[in-house]
């Protein structure tokens, strides 16, 4: 068996991303009751909003799911408690010490999986006593890591370093992306810009026909003085991008970031003004479609590719 499918108790060993804004009871359930693992995105959430997500999923799924928790979350030690009270069997935490948080959640029975963007962080992870590591490449969408290592370069060099489950993340979409990322150590794969264009995604129609409507190149690296971020080019873009031009400082970036700024593009529907935050792959996307359609379109190729890999006529 799988060893992603097996830890999780999933059917395919697909993650769908717990992403700020997008990732709602409606996407986790819809990605958990297709096979894959559904995450709640904790991060754009409050406390209470989080638990009746939690507590809503229950309701429509009966199928594993999880909750992505940033670490850096300012009210996180009340998250861990709502997470720990309502049962929850599995989370993914990013941006943070995994040192900090992994006791109290292995010690209430919940597995433990982080995010990071470099080998250095993946063998820190393991030894934290994680369960499993998303390895996260350049090409992935919103909060990013520095060393902007791309997908491709960065699953074998963490795959090298550990011996618990790997997972992918960063420009995939497809069945395709998702065998080239086996067939390079991965266990499994998380996907988050797909999922973004869900019929079941919690961001705002707005921004959904934005994704669909993207092309190659319409995605940026900003605010590496800050926190690096991938967005869509729009007129915040532009402002963020003649104040690092002209040398702004940490702190003026900050201001002109302002708060909740990603909640204006993605939730609220302001194209211009707000940070809009997906991946490369969103060049790829041209349709929004149900969650259940997207998961047995990325299965089929997934097969069909195996199939035709063993076709290519290159001789030993």
């Amino acid at each position: 068996m799988n060893r992603v499918t097996n830890l999780f108790g999933i059917k395919y060993p697909i993650i769908q991303a717990g992403m700020l804004w997008t990732s709602g009871w409606r996407l986790a359930s819809a990605a958990s009751n297709s096979g894959c693992l559904g995450l709640l995105g904790a991060g754009s959430m409050y406390p209470d909003v989080l638990r009746e997500h939690i507590q809503k999923c229950k309701k429509a799924t009966d199928k594993p799911f999880g909750v992505n928790v940033p670490l850096l979350y300012p009210d996180i030690e009340v998250i861990m408690n709502i997470i720990v009270e309502e049962s929850v069997k599995v989370v993914f935490v990013s941006a943070g010490n995994p040192k900090t948080w992994t006791p109290f959640l292995k010690e209430h029975g919940i597995k433990v999986v982080h995010v990071v963007g470099s080998t250095k962080f993946a063998m820190k992870a393991q030894d934290a006593g994680v369960d499993a590591i998303v390895a996260e490449g350049f090409e992935a969408g919103g909060h990013n890591a520095r060393e902007e290592t791309t997908t491709l370069c960065l699953i074998p060099l963490v795959k090298k370093e550990i011996h618990i489950p790997l997972i992918a993340a960063g420009g995939i979409a497809s069945g395709r992306s998702m065998l080239a990322c086996m067939t390079l150590g991965a266990d499994g794969v998380q996907i988050g810009t797909r999922f973004a264009a869900s019929e079941e995604a919690s961001v705002h129609p707005n921004f959904k026909k934005k994704i669909i409507e993207s092309n190659e190149g319409d995605t940026v690296l900003i605010l590496k003085k800050v926190v690096p971020v991938r967005i869509l080019k729009n007129e915040f873009y532009k402002k963020v991008q003649e104040a690092e031009d002209r040398g702004a400082s940490a702190e003026e970036l900050k201001e002109l970031l302002g708060r909740a700024r990603a909640k204006l593009g993605m939730f609220e529907g302001d194209m211009e003004e707000g940070e809009l935050e997906i991946g490369q792959i969103a060049a790829a996307i041209r349709e929004i479609q149900p969650t259940s359609v997207i998961v047995k379109e990325i299965m089929d190729e997934f097969h069909t590719a195996i199939k035709e890999s063993a076709n290519y006529g290159i001789p030993e």
